[in-house]
Parts: structure tokens; C-alpha cells; sequence
């Protein structure tokens, strides 16, 4: 069901700041209008209001233009009737202020976004302005996002109160809590290790002899060579790499179980029904014929 919702600002510069609010967050011009006084005077009959918007909506100021008294008809058709204390008492501000901000939202979302967004803008507080400028209340109360906007739902079926319930959503995100790593690197230690080596010698000794020659001494008595090597044992050294030890890392996953709890809101209606005396007396006449 499509809303509308005003606001009335004090001032023509405060509502084209609100309508450019508006638009910057996403409210298109042909839903938005900006009705100015072109009366310097704030007296109780004034009704001359211009739209200054540019749009193509046709707002409270082309209506108050066109009427006798355009406020109190805009305000009589947005709150559903001539004797509704709300549009009585929002076309009376309306009167005694210069600027109006029309906005016209197709959800109940939008219509909240858009009474937040004229508050911020500085829009006048109906309520306190009533009772400041002398307004007498008959004790009605204004359909209203917040205490300076007015917002009602436009339709065959009259006003209506939106029932807005919040619901809860849980979601999951993740974050890392810690980790490992693994990281490589060469050191050098000293190590010692005992070999036993072993070296030849070659040793000549001589002793005098004095004795009568033997055949096998004239068959070794000629020319010859004799010839004896010597040798040693040297350490060598080798290194032989073996792998000794794996490190491996893995994950583990495990999961659990966590209960979220938190608050949301809902909007409760409660139907109050008027003129409680007549029917409770229709009541009692429909029993007396029954009897």
C-alpha cells in the first residue's frame, strides 16, 4: 500500500536540503515534492503555497493553490476526514510554517526512511509547535514516524497501522584463531670420531762378520738389487646424509554446537473501539427482545 509521508520545516532552504537528502539516498524526484509559502506573513488563513520541487507529482502546494484552503484539504485527505484532530492540528503548523516536503513511498520501509531522513533534515516537531502556537488538541493522537513527520497509508481501505516484526538471522563468518608453520634450516655441529692407522718402517742393520766364505756365499757373490717399500695408512674422511625424522602437518576439524541469543521487536496493534456506551446499550435492547 502506498504512504505518504510530510514534513514542515521552518524554513525553504531546510526542505530543498531535505528533498536533496532524499534524493542522494535514493528516493527519485517524481516521488518527492517541496511546497514553499509565497507569503512572507505566517497568518492563520494563509494557504498560498507553490511547489518549488520541479517534480511531476502533484503536491500539497499545486493543491493549496487551486483551493480555498489546499493545507487543511491535503491534510484532510492524507488522515481520512475533515473531523480528524491530526489534520487539524498539521494544518495549523502547516500555516504558521513556510516549507512542506511531500514524499510519496510505495512500502512501509521506505516510508520509515524517509520520516528518519526529514527529521535529520530539521523538521519541525508538530506536536510541540501545536502547543506553542496555541492549538486546543481534542485528544487525538497522529499517526506519525517519530514526533516530526506525518505518514499515512493512502488507499480504498483508509488508514491503516503497519505491523513490522523483526526476525532473527544467524549467519557464520570465519576467523583465524592460530595456526603452525614449518621452517627448515642448516646448522653445523662438531663431531669427532678415533681411527687406528697404521705406518711401515724400513730398518737397515749392519754387523761385522768374519768367517770363511760357503758355496752359497760365491753363489750370492755377484751383482744384485734388493728392494723393500715402506707404507702408511692415511684417514679418510666421508659423509653420508640419511633422513632420520618426518614432520607433517595436518588439520583436525571438529565441530560444536553454540546457541545465539538476542532480542528482536514487533510491532503489537491494539484496537481500541469507540462509542463503547452504544454498543453496550444495543446489547442490552437486543437481549430485552430476545426475552
Amino acid at each position: 500500500m502506498n504512504q505518504t509521508v510530510v514534513g514542515i520545516f521552518d524554513s525553504a532552504a531546510e526542505a530543498q536540503q531535505a528533498a536533496r537528502q532524499l534524493a542522494a539516498a535514493g528516493f527519485t524526484q517524481d516521488s518527492v515534492d517541496v511546497a514553499s509559502s509565497g507569503s512572507t506573513a505566517r497568518t492563520s488563513d494563509s494557504s498560498n503555497y507553490q511547489n518549488t520541487s520541479g517534480t511531476t507529482t502533484e503536491a500539497v502546494g499545486d493543491a493549496a493553490g487551486r483551493t480555498g484552503d489546499g493545507i487543511s484539504n491535503f491534510f484532510s485527505n492524507l488522515f481520512g476526514g475533515d473531523d480528524s484532530d491530526d489534520a487539524r492540528r498539521y494544518s495549523h503548523v502547516a500555516r504558521q510554517s513556510h516549507s512542506l516536503v511531500t514524499v510519496h513511498c510505495s512500502s512501509a520501509e521506505h516510508a520509515h526512511r524517509a520520516a528518519e531522513i526529514l527529521d535529520q533534515a530539521g523538521a519541525v516537531d508538530v506536536d510541540e509547535r501545536a502547543s506553542q502556537t496555541g492549538y486546543a488538541s481534542s485528544g487525538a493522537t497522529a499517526n506519525s514516524y517519530q514526533d516530526n513527520t506525518t505518514a499515512a497509508s493512502t488507499g480504498d481501505a483508509g488508514m491503516s497501522a503497519q505491523v513490522i516484526e523483526e526476525n532473527l538471522q544467524v549467519g557464520k563468518r570465519v576467523e583465524q584463531t592460530g595456526g603452525a608453520r614449518l621452517r627448515s634450516r642448516i646448522v653445523e655441529r662438531p663431531v669427532e670420531a678415533s681411527v687406528r692407522l697404521r705406518e711401515e718402517h724400513v730398518n737397515v742393520e749392519r754387523h761385522p762378520v768374519d768367517r770363511p766364505a760357503t758355496e752359497a756365499d760365491f753363489a750370492a757373490f755377484r751383482e744384485g738389487e734388493i728392494e723393500i717399500t715402506e707404507s702408511v695408512e692415511r684417514a679418510v674422511v666421508g659423509k653420508e646424509a640419511r633422513v632420520v625424522e618426518e614432520v607433517t602437518l595436518g588439520k583436525e576439524v571438529t565441530e560444536r554446537e553454540e546457541t545465539i541469543r538476542d532480542t528482536v521487536r514487533k510491532t503489537e496493534v491494539d484496537v481500541e473501539r469507540l462509542n463503547d456506551t452504544d454498543v453496550t446499550r444495543r446489547d442490552i435492547n437486543d437481549s430485552n427482545q430476545t426475552v
